[in-house]
């Protein structure tokens, strides 16, 4: 076992329980926390694919932003943390829910194992901010606009709605 199947190993097993976490933690700023976690560790995995620049926009957009946008947004809102108590049938979901994903996990380790990829690039990885960047402002200039005025859109109607709720109290 070389260096980089271990280093995969370990970030794709952070992954893994910071999505687990996640999903099954009882208060919202655990669950954002153990989302960052499964942000970062995803980050890794891009550098070891050779994409900085995406593991780059990974920590800086999801791990900063999206995160301090759901804090935005949970502190916006009025959450009462009532206890849930675990019943049975909670529990039986549970098990259903895992044997449902070793039973789709295994169909897909069985899928991609047969797989071919064909040959690799050797010069894929060669200067790919520059190739990213000229993509992005040669062929999707327009989309990478419209997609910056629908996050001000939002973010603006966030405010007005965050000031409404706030004069009406």
């Amino acid at each position: 076992m070389t260096g980089e199947v271990m280093i995969f190993l370990v970030l794709a097993t952070i992954a893994i329980f910071g999505a687990l976490v996640m999903l099954n933690a009882s208060k919202v700023i655990h669950m954002l926390l153990a989302l960052v976690l499964t942000f970062l560790s995803i980050a890794g995995l891009y550098v070891m694919l050779s994409a900085e620049f995406v593991a780059v926009v990974q920590v800086l957009i999801y791990s900063g932003a999206i995160s301090i946008m759901m804090i935005f947004g949970i502190m916006l809102t009025k959450h009462h943390h009532d206890a849930k108590e675990r019943t049975y049938r909670s529990s039986q979901r549970g098990w259903l829910v895992g044997v449902a994903m070793v039973l789709f996990f295994g169909i897909m380790y069985v899928l991609i194992e047969g797989v071919n990829f064909g040959a690799t690039a050797p010069d894929l990885h060669v200067e790919n901010t520059k190739q990213i960047g000229l993509s992005l402002y040669s062929h999707y200039v327009i989309p990478f606009e419209l997609v910056s005025i629908v996050l001000l859109v939002a973010f603006i109607g966030a405010i007005l709605l965050a000031k409404r709720e706030e004069d009406t109290e």
